[in-house]
């Protein structure tokens, strides 16, 4: 069986084929249309075809459900027109095949159009699983291609792994930092609620007003309501601040701590008062500077000893 040869070869041999089987032209120059023709033009590194049975979708990325009538569709539309899009693939050397980077959605379409093959673009590169993730996510998520709990799983995967905070992440990605807090909200709702925000019964727009609401009792009913279009979003909102508000007027005032009294191994009592109000950093600056005052008496002490 003859070894596979790597796609930068297989290219360089396709094109000089190619440049042999040109026609020459007088005195080696090019013709003016060809010269216009080739004008600005580089050759794409990477860039091949390459059979759809040695391709293999991606098990992480963040998409997970596939519209069959949306690839029906898109089937169609590669039968009539052809890909008009490549993919992006990487070769994984322990399953000799290539995994796609970006365009699975391409990949699936061309199999249900009995395609025998699919354009792609070798990423070369070395890449981390997280660099992987952030691209599939710039081209699926930036493109709502993904759905509203999809995205925000995808986003919460990226901020776990680089270690960002949402305005990080939104910077990263250029989106506002109030999608990304939006999204995340998604998140700290029920399973069955997130459920019916990706099939579309709930805009995640309520979803999260509803994410506000802390009793999941609450939220439920909430939600049911959304789905069966009795309530609205402004009257949810409504809803919300109310129950925020008569909260706030029946929780207690926090008192507010004046003084603190430590007990020592060495058997005194250290108590630190301060009317305004006391917190740990004040204390411990108070503590700190008790402590110069003493040492500083210890010292004049021994001097007068």
């Amino acid at each position: 069986m003859m070894a596979e040869r790597p796609v930068s070869e297989v290219m360089q041999g396709n094109m000089s084929r190619s440049l042999a089987r040109r026609p020459a032209i007088a005195n080696g120059s090019t013709g003016p249309s060809q010269t216009g023709q080739l004008e600005g033009l580089s050759k794409l590194a990477g860039a091949c075809s390459i059979e759809i049975g040695r391709i293999l979708p991606d098990p992480d990325q963040p998409r997970q459900e596939f519209d069959s009538d949306a690839l029906m569709r898109l089937a169609e539309s590669m039968k009539v027109r052809g890909q008009l899009q490549p993919c992006r693939v990487r070769w994984v050397e322990s399953e000799s095949r290539y995994m796609i980077v970006v365009g699975e959605r391409r990949w699936r379409a061309a199999m249900l159009a009995g395609l025998k093959s699919v354009e792609c673009v070798v990423v070369s590169h070395a890449a981390t699983p997280i660099d992987l993730l952030e691209d599939q996510i710039v081209e699926n998520a930036l493109r709502d291609d993904l759905r509203p709990v999809e995205l925000a799983k995808a986003w919460r995967r990226l901020m776990d792994a680089r270690g960002m905070s949402h305005r990080e992440l939104a910077e990263r990605l250029s989106v506002d930092h109030a999608t990304v807090t939006r999204a995340m909200s998604l998140l700290k709702l029920p399973e069955s609620i997130q459920e019916s925000v990706d099939s579309g019964e709930i805009r995640p727009s309520t979803a999260y007003e509803i994410s506000r609401v802390e009793n999941p009792v609450e939220q439920a009913e909430l939600a049911e309501q959304a789905k069966g279009g009795e309530l609205k979003l402004q009257e949810i909102r409504t809803r919300v601040g109310r129950a925020k508000s008569a909260k706030s007027r029946g929780a207690k005032p926090k008192k507010k701590v004046t003084e603190r009294t430590f007990r020592v191994t060495t058997g005194p009592k250290i108590t630190v008062e301060y009317r305004k109000g006391l917190d740990a950093s004040l204390i411990v600056a108070a503590i700190r500077e008790a402590l110069l005052m003493a040492e500083a008496e210890l010292g004049d002490e021994q001097v007068a000893a």
